[in-house]
């Protein structure tokens, strides 16, 4: 029993890394910042899979991108550290772990909590997207730009469409969390178990 959760929890960090990639191709072309829906599945993972599995699907996505498979946005490679929008994928990280772990706080999590979770996730992602645009533009890439055209194109082209995004993913995550709960439960208390041990 214990052998299939595991795989189970495989199957679906895997499968959450692979929508995540998907996700990067179903977009609208922006300047510097392209739209994508990838943030939809960030949300998911987190809300479904917890702090340490939602984590765990985002560093699956972001490895297999810069050992050269051209899953990001913008082709793939460990160059790709280089990139302004590299930013949103180490808060696409941080952000499914922090979804994750507030949704674990709570015993019954309803409505409230997964909008919550994912909005405070939301900002999150741009809290470091946006810095790091602003550094990437200015001095790795050698485009001088000022963080008022950052803050434009890093932030207000794209926030109120993932804040749009992020109520709809909860409302999801709200419906779907019944079938993911009972693996979510087990890798708790395997943590836990670990964290004793």
């Amino acid at each position: 029993m214990q052998q299939q959760q595991k795989t189970l929890t495989l199957v679906m960090v895997a499968m959450f890394a692979a929508l995540t990639a998907i996700g990067a191709f179903i977009k609208v072309p922006l300047p510097v910042v392209p739209f994508t829906l990838q943030i939809v599945f960030v949300f998911l993972a987190g809300s479904l899979l917890g702090s340490r599995n939602g984590l765990l699907s985002q560093f699956v996505y972001i490895g297999i991108g810069l050992v050269g498979l051209p899953v990001f946005t913008q082709g793939g490679g460990i160059t790709y550290v280089m990139q302004p929008t590299f930013g949103f994928l180490i808060g696409f990280a941080l952000a499914a772990f922090v979804i994750g772990w507030l949704i674990e706080k709570v015993d019954e999590p309803t409505k409230k909590h997964f909008i919550g979770a994912t909005v405070v996730g939301l900002f999150l992602i741009y809290a470091i997207a946006v810095p790091y645009l602003y550094v990437s533009l200015n001095f790795w890439l050698n485009v001088q730009t000022s963080w008022s055209h950052v803050f434009l194109v890093g932030f207000l082209n794209s926030i109120v469409a993932d804040f749009c995004l992020a109520i709809v993913s909860a409302l999801l995550a709200e419906r779907l969390y019944k079938v993911f709960r009972s693996a979510r439960a087990l890798n708790i208390s395997q943590m836990k178990k670990e964290h004793v041990s």
